[in-house]
C-alpha cells in the first residue's frame, strides 16, 4: 500500500463503500487492511482474500482466477496493488465480475509509473483505456477510469516513479526542498477504476 493508492481511494471509491455493504477484498495489506481503516465503518461486512496463507484471511484462492465464492455474493468487489502481479488479467477480471453481484461494484487500483517488483510476479501497467478493455470485457460498465498522483499537489513539476513515503529518507527531504523550486518531484501514478456489474 503507498499514499497515493489511499488518497485515490478516499477521492473516488470511498463513496461507493456504503453503510453495511458485502465487500470483498482481494490482496489486503494488513488486517485490517488499510482500506477498511480508510472506511472506517463497522457495518460493513469486510472479507478478504488472496493467494498466500494468512489466518486472517477469510477465503485463500486456489488460483488467482479462482475464488471459493459463490456467484454475485458480494457489492463491492475491491482489489489494490493486484493486477499487476496477475499473469492473465483479462481471466482475472472476469472472475471478480463473477462474485460481484448485479449492480454491484468492481474496484480496482493499479500502479503506472512504479518500478518493476516482482510479488512474486511483476507483469503489468495499465492504463484507463486498457482498464476500460478489461472491465467491458468482464461485462462491467465502467463508471470512472482515471491515471492520477494525488501525492503531492503543491509542487510545479513532477517525474512518474515511486510513492514518497516509499524513498529513502534523504531522497524525501531533498525532494522536499528542491520541489518548491520546480525542480521535478518523483510520484506515484496509479489508474483507479470502477465498474458497475450489468
Amino acid at each position: 500500500m503507498h499514499l497515493n493508492s489511499e488518497l485515490l481511494f478516499r477521492k473516488y471509491a470511498l463513496a461507493c463503500v456504503r453503510c453495511q455493504a458485502r465487500v470483498l477484498e482481494i490482496g489486503p495489506d494488513t488486517f485490517p487492511s488499510t482500506y477498511q481503516t480508510t472506511a472506517g465503518d463497522s457495518s460493513i461486512q469486510w472479507d478478504t482474500l488472496d493467494l498466500h496463507s494468512h489466518e486472517k484471511l477469510t477465503y485463500r484462492g486456489v488460483t488467482e482466477y479462482s475464488f471459493p465464492i459463490p456467484d454475485e455474493h458480494y457489492d463491492i468487489v475491491l482489489s489494490g496493488q493486484v493486477m499487476e502481479h496477475v499473469r492473465k488479467p483479462w481471466v482475472w477480471m472476469k472472475e471478480l465480475a463473477r462474485v460481484c453481484r448485479v449492480g454491484g461494484k468492481v474496484i480496482t487500483i493499479n500502479p503506472v509509473s512504479w518500478p518493476y517488483h516482482e510479488a512474486p510476479v511483476d507483469c503489468w501497467r495499465a492504463y484507463p483505456e486498457g482498464m476500460k478493455a478489461l472491465y467491458e470485457d468482464a461485462n462491467l460498465k465502467v463508471l470512472l477510469s482515471t491515471a492520477e498522483s494525488l501525492e503531492t499537489p503543491h509542487f510545479k513539476r513532477y517525474i512518474p516513479g515511486r510513492s514518497r513515503t516509499k524513498l529513502r529518507l534523504i531522497l524525501r527531504a531533498a525532494y522536499s526542498v528542491l520541489g518548491t523550486f520546480g525542480f521535478p518531484v518523483e510520484q506515484a501514478v496509479d489508474t483507479i477504476t470502477i465498474g458497475e456489474k450489468m
